[in-house]
């Protein structure tokens, strides 16, 4: 199998996987002890779940604040509840998890359009009386880096708080900096499912999502899970010490693809987006019969979040594709564990089962 759906999820790291299994230790041993409990054991455990804290707070700016969660749709919408804005703007190609939970509480929400290389302009208008506006840093369809500093300024200039969803961003660039609240998860930058975080800035308050034991700051509820906390931290930590070499890796990746696709035509901007994305499109190409053809080749016609709707991709329809085109698209996500052969090889097998249908 080769496998080009990262922008899904990532595999775990070895390091992870490692830094994890003390803490998941059975009656013999203390690694599963509670992290809220005050005994030996438990103060072991929290130790391992604060040094993970600021592995996760060493990907992020200084001065803001660490809270774990379930993962980055928890995290979103910690941040989007908790904050109390009533009005909120958001980009057009957000994520779900920031869509749905926008319009539950905005019914009225402002969209902020993109143009057709899927980029907010920075100087967006926002709406009087916003409270916050969200912006994502990478598009998880078509990898598009918005300019969410200048996007942040705008927020604050209008009076809203700005959130950035950092999933596929997060270890790979720097980190958005003028944001107010930045969501995370472990799966995205090559550490387990089942966890993420929200950084918030110093001196702003929000409400909890969950009620309980009081734990995380008080705003989020619930035992957490120390070897998820320290698969979390070291997978921070090997992407922080890795960026660069991560990036120069998935550049070279990326040119072989386009090399070979060199027909297929690119969705969204060339220039400005992460090298590991790499969404197109081939008119009159049956994605659905080429994804059955290759079997062994794991890659996307969408998000993962809304494959099997049916429905064309928002993302790319807010480009301005029409359905057809955007029915016609292909997502191919690959990073560290990705082995220039094997782009090579699943590349060549896509363009040849294209060609095969007589596109």
């Amino acid at each position: 199998m080769i496998y080009l759906d990262y922008q899904a999820t990532t595999p775990l790291a070895p390091e992870a996987r490692e830094a994890m299994l003390p803490w998941l230790g059975g009656p013999e041993g203390v690694g599963f002890a509670n992290p809220h409990s005050p005994h030996r054991p438990g103060r072991g455990a929290a130790a391992i779940v604060e040094v993970a804290r600021e592995q996760v707070a060493a990907l992020l700016p200084p001065g803001g604040r660490v809270v774990f969660t379930s993962g980055a749709t928890e995290a979103i919408n910690l941040a989007l509840f908790g904050s109390g804005a009533r009005r909120l703007a958001v980009s057009a190609v957000e994520h779900a998890a920031v869509l749905d939970a926008a319009r539950a509480i905005d019914p009225g929400v402002t969209m902020l359009p993109v143009d057709s290389a899927g980029l907010v302009d920075p100087q967006a208008a926002i709406p009087g009386g916003t409270g916050l506006v969200a912006v994502m840093q990478v598009n998880n369809e078509i990898g598009t880096i918005q300019p969410v500093e200048a996007l942040a300024r705008t927020a604050h200039h209008a009076g809203a708080l700005f959130l950035c969803d950092a999933v596929q961003g997060a270890g790979k660039i720097t980190p958005p900096v003028a944001a107010d609240f930045i969501a995370v998860s472990g799966h995205k930058l090559y550490g387990p499912k089942g966890i993420g975080a929200l950084w918030i800035r110093d001196g702003i308050d929000i409400q909890p999502l969950i009620h309980g034991g009081g734990q995380e700051q008080g705003l989020r509820s619930g035992t957490l899970s120390p070897a998820l906390c320290a698969g979390f931290g070291a997978a921070a930590a090997l992407a922080e010490r890795r960026m660069e070499e991560d990036a120069a890796h998935v550049e070279t990746l990326w040119a072989r693809a386009r090399e070979i696709l060199s027909r297929w035509t690119l969705n969204g901007s060339a220039a400005h987006r992460w090298r590991g994305n790499l969404n197109l499109r081939l008119d009159g190409v049956d994605v659905a019969r080429l994804m059955s053809d290759l079997r062994d080749v794991a890659f996307s016609a969408g998000s993962a979040c809304a494959s099997g709707s049916g429905r064309p991709s928002h993302v790319l329809k807010a480009l301005g594709l029409s359905d057809g085109q955007a029915k016609s698209s292909i997502r191919l996500g690959f990073g560290r564990y990705t082995d220039l052969r094997e782009i090579e090889d699943a590349c060549a097998r896509i363009d040849a089962a294209a060609a095969a249908q007589g596109v």
